[in-house]
């Protein structure tokens, strides 16, 4: 039996290497194997003493964390956390890691900020989960198709008036092909909530936007569900909907403390949504490690919506979807790909 998770830290600052393996070692059940000061010693390191994670930072000069990525993947598969403060300006990187394979990323430790206690919590918890991932079904997941830039007819009359979607590890990319696959005339609003650190939302919104015709941001207090236009939750605050003076649907964010996960809740934005709009919401949980979204899932479907989980095959971490599909929550299982289609069918 494991009795602890053997990590192996890539970061060309001694500072940083140190600190990484300081923040795992006192949280216990942890060894930090060996440190790597570049991608390519990552990746000769990893094949070598086999690792149960890696933590990898991005710059690292020559060898950068993109080329460490690519040769773990190719040589000796490995569950590879991402932890950089890149994606706060720059999203792209982050987003090519993840497709390569890393698992999940995380926001370097700052010891200059007064909330040092849930960034090295939230740490700990991401490499531990990267531990549980199976390679064996990561390698399987199907690579992300060309974005969908055609146009839909669709009916005035249609049969939903909001997408909520909700999403963790592995999540990004996976947004990234269910919204690429959406029609650049969708006429319903779209809501998300994905764990993820609160710095890189913008850039996270902002690299959507950029990929597809859709108006894509991160949500403000007040903001309007509008036709074609998804709002991204922020991640410092539990995201809901309600209805404004003037009969408006709108964002705003709650006090509420949810069971599974907060900032953002899955639940909690769908549980708002199935309030609102009954059966007229469909729901999608997508991949991610843990249980948040399934009790709001099953809100959406006890109120008579449409509920979509993502196929365990095309999953990094097939967590919540799989909670969702236990406690029935879940109307149809659908691969990644076929998403974005499949709810333009579920509309008409």
């Amino acid at each position: 039996m494991k009795t602890s998770i053997k990590v192996l830290v890539a970061d060309d600052s001694l500072f940083m290497r140190y600190l990484t393996a300081d923040i795992l070692k006192n949280a216990g059940g942890f060894e930090v194997l060996d440190f790597a000061r570049d991608g390519k010693e990552a990746a000769e390191k990893c094949c070598s003493l086999k690792p149960d994670v890696v933590v990898m930072d991005m710059l690292m000069g020559e060898y950068d964390g993109i080329m460490g990525v690519e040769m773990i993947m190719k040589k000796c598969p490995t569950p590879i956390v991402i932890l950089s403060a890149l994606g706060t300006t720059d999203m792209d990187p982050i987003m090519q890691a993840l497709k390569l394979g890393a698992i999940d990323y995380h926001h370097k430790p700052n010891r200059s900020s007064g909330d040092i206690k849930n960034n090295d919590e939230l740490l700990i918890k991401k490499v531990m989960n990267a531990a549980q991932v199976s390679m064996k079904e990561l390698l399987k997941v199907s690579p992300r198709l060309k974005e969908n830039s055609n146009q839909h007819t669709f009916s005035e009359n249609l049969n939903y008036d909001v997408i909520v979607i909700g999403s963790s590890t592995g999540g990004p990319t996976a947004l990234e092909t269910l919204i690429t696959r959406l029609p650049g005339n969708l006429s319903v609003p779209v809501v998300v909530a994905q764990h993820m650190p609160e710095n890189f939302v913008p850039s996270f919104a902002n690299r959507l936007d950029q990929l597809t015709p859709l108006s894509v941001a991160m949500a403000k207090k007040d903001d309007e569900l509008q036709a074609g236009k998804i709002l991204i939750a922020p991640g410092s605050r539990n995201m809901i909907v309600r209805q404004n003076a003037n009969g408006k649907v709108v964002c705003d964010f709650t006090s509420k403390r949810y069971k599974e996960y907060n900032f953002p809740s899955v639940t909690g934005l769908m549980e708002s949504v199935a309030e609102l709009f009954g059966a007229r919401a469909i729901g999608v949980i997508l991949t991610g490690m843990g249980k948040d979204g399934a009790e709001g899932m099953k809100a959406i479907k006890d109120k008579g919506g449409y509920t979509i989980a993502q196929s365990k095959e095309t999953c990094v971490v097939y967590g919540m979807p799989r909670e969702a599909v236990d406690i029935g929550a879940i109307k149809s299982v659908v691969p990644l790909d076929e998403i974005g289609p499949f709810i333009v069918s579920c509309l008409e």
